[in-house]
């Protein structure tokens, strides 16, 4: 063990290192730090400041992306594998402990995060121009950052768990950033429930780990749950599955996905931020730093991972079919998208299912900011309000292309080396029926990726005023996402160069996985034909057949169409079936306390007060009081009257009196001095 304390602020109580980092690893605390301190800078200074704060916001963002740059290639050629802890307190015999660690899963967490919001933050600059709360979104955006970097670089459970609240209560804010209009700030409210009750399940379950274990670090609930610890084999399955709840609300895993594409009130920023680099990876992470835990003594726990991620990914693209908001589409596609690394996971495929990671926040952040593009194009949504734009937007357009191929899974771009990694390891693990439906989910993608390409760019214009290509500092974001979404694929090439699988490895525990040595021809045959087909029926039904007027297609086939517009009656079944019964039963339980008991204490309160203020009416006032005033009334009548005597209106009786006065005043003068 390497001791780094004497480089440490002397609070830093304990440091564990099996590869050293070195200086870089040991203030890695600084990348996580600096964005809460940057939220503060804006908070107090951003409306002095020429760009609102943004300036400020950028700049920390920039730092991240450098820092975190500088360790993945520490990473890359020397391997990095570093914790660090200090103990805050303990609840019995559990320590309270934060920290940071430093390994290849959080190194490329932590460049996702800074290379996605770094180049998001510098498109938000002139997308959110002009527009209310311009300050409070770049600290909202600020601090979205760092709660995602709270998480990923928790050394323990309890901290990550403070991450996961984090990055949900800045989702809330940002969702609900237009919280005039209703719908907005339902739409964050249905996010924050939603994964509320989600998280009730992570909560329970890392309470169960700590207990069974009796610490919080999950390295060494990992390395309990690898070397037969039997009060943790114990409970394994419960935990694993409460985890994997927490797991599914915040990344949006049927069915508590609902909650995802209504997510898209935010601003776009927002959007592309949250589905590629934070939030709703989250999920994704969590089962990717306990696969270990997943794989051995929780291992019937991963069975549900595996079927709920194969659901998600068919469930999800589907539903991406009928939409006409082009967000939405997006959202939709994230669901999916989710799916398939879920169902990575559940299969054992760890580096596949993280390699989607990599590869989806960089293409999906793409489609997201050129969505957004030609929303503030175009003022709308719906596509079918666009159309005809290649022409008028070509950086959208063509950077819009890359990222829809790159989505669709076709080569050399970066979705096919990671989509085809996950069909190969679903066809070794002999999962048939699952290869099948996650195969058929790449023909739904090529599919709506096509259709809300035609709809958006081809054909004639169905909008309103006069299009044309977003800013520059709209536009460099989207060609440098177009360039990360053709080579971020290139890191893991079956018999060519596989380094990803060493950069993202468990901490030295051995798992079970395959790596194919070379390309699955039979994974990719079935991948690529599903991915062209999809292309090719897009293009049929919607360009070559389809109704120029509205951008659509003719033929829909009901009663499918139905289903999948009423998103399968979901939304209607929590709302009637769960929520509103709840509401109700809430309303009752909160009118029968207010009529029995607040209205009852109040009635009574008031009866008493009436008896106490008769009783002090008939006795202090009626008795006391006006008796005292009465008396000095009649007092003062006498006085009066005996005064009224001496009223003669004689000249000479007046002026005795006053000599008489003056000679009494003149003796006491005279006695007393």
């Amino acid at each position: 063990m390497v001791n780094h304390n004497l480089l440490l602020p002397q609070f830093f109580a304990e440091a564990k290192s099996f590869t050293d980092g070195g200086l870089l690893a040991e203030y890695a605390w600084t990348i996580v730090v600096l964005p809460f301190i940057a939220a503060l800078a804006i908070t107090f200074f951003g409306k002095k400041l020429p760009y609102g704060g943004a300036e400020i916001a950028v700049g920390s963002i920039l730092f991240i992306f450098l820092y975190s740059f500088s360790l993945l290639i520490l990473n890359i050629t020397k391997g990095v594998v570093n914790e660090f802890y200090v103990q805050v307190g303990s609840i019995g015999k559990l320590s309270l402990e934060f920290g940071w660690v430093v390994d290849g899963l959080s190194i490329m967490m932590y460049f996702v995060v800074g290379t996605v919001s770094l180049l998001v933050f510098i498109y938000a600059v002139e997308y959110m121009k002009g527009e209310i709360r311009y300050t409070f979104f770049f600290t909202s955006l600020t601090l979205f950052a760092g709660s995602m970097l709270v998480l990923v670089s928790s050394p323990t459970l309890l901290q990550l768990l403070i991450g996961w609240e984090l990055v949900g209560v800045c989702s809330y804010l940002l969702i609900g950033h237009y919280w005039e209009e209703k719908e907005n700030s339902s739409a964050a409210m249905k996010a924050f429930i939603t994964n509320k009750v989600a998280d009730v399940g992570l909560m329970i379950g890392i309470i169960m780990l700590a207990l069974s274990v009796g610490t919080f670090r999950i390295s060494e609930i990992l390395y309990s749950a690898t070397h037969g610890n039997e009060n943790i084999s114990n409970i394994a399955l419960i935990a694993g599955v409460l985890l994997f709840i927490g797991a599914m609300g915040k990344s949006a895993q049927f069915p508590l996905h609902v909650w995802l594409p209504d997510a898209m009130a935010g601003p776009t920023p927002v959007s592309a931020l949250m589905h590629a680099a934070t939030m709703v990876t989250a999920g994704v992470y969590l089962l990717a730093r306990m696969f270990p835990f997943y794989e051995g003594v929780a291992a019937p726990a991963r069975e549900l991972v595996l079927l709920v991620g194969v659901l998600t990914l068919f469930f999800g693209g589907c539903l991406a079919i009928v939409q006409d908001d082009l967000k939405k589409v997006l959202a939709y596609s994230t669901v999916s998208q989710l799916g398939y690394m879920v169902t990575a996971i559940g299969a054992g495929a760890y580096t596949a299912g993280l390699m989607h990671l990599w590869t989806h926040a960089f293409f999906k952040a793409l489609l997201f900011l050129g969505a957004g593009s030609v929303i503030h194009a175009v003022h709308s949504n719906n596509m079918s309000e666009m159309g005809g734009l290649k022409d008028v937007m070509p950086k959208t357009f063509k950077t819009f292309i890359i990222g829809t191929v790159a989505l669709a899974g076709l080569p050399p771009l970066a979705g096919f080396f990671s989509k085809d990694e996950i069909l190969a390891s679903l066809s070794h693990e002999g999962y048939t029926l699952y290869f099948a439906v996650a195969a058929f989910g790449a023909f739904i993608t090529s599919f709506y990726m096509t259709r809300a390409v035609i709809k958006t760019f081809f054909g004639e214009y169905r909008g309103h005023g006069h299009p044309h290509e977003s800013e520059q500092l709209m536009t460099i974001p989207l060609i440098a996402l177009s360039v990360l979404a053709v080579i971020s694929g290139w890191v893991n090439i079956p018999g060519v160069y596989t380094g990803f699988t060493s950069w993202v490895g468990t901490r030295g525990i051995p798992i079970k996985e395959y790596h194919p040595e070379s390309f699955d021809l039979v994974a990719m045959f079935f991948g690529l034909s599903a991915g062209v087909a999809g292309i090719a029926v897009a293009y049929l039904l919607y360009m070559k057949f389809g109704d120029a007027e509205t951008g659509d297609q003719k033929i829909k086939i009901q009663p499918i169409w139905g289903i999948l517009e009423n998103k399968y009656y979901l939304d209607d079944f929590y709302l009637k079936g769960i929520v509103n019964p709840i509401k109700s039963s809430i309303a009752k339980a909160v009118n029968g306390f207010n009529s029995n008991v607040i209205d009852r204490f109040i009635n009574n309160v008031a009866l008493l007060m009436s008896f106490f203020g008769k009783v002090l009416y008939s006795n202090l006032d009626q008795g006391g009081i006006d008796k005292v005033v009465n008396s000095v009334s009649v007092g003062t009548e006498n006085v009066g009257g005996q005064l009224k005597l001496i009223q003669t209106g004689r000249v000479q009786q007046y002026l005795s009196l006053f000599l008489s006065g003056v000679l009494v005043v003149s003796i006491i003068i005279f006695v007393l001095y």
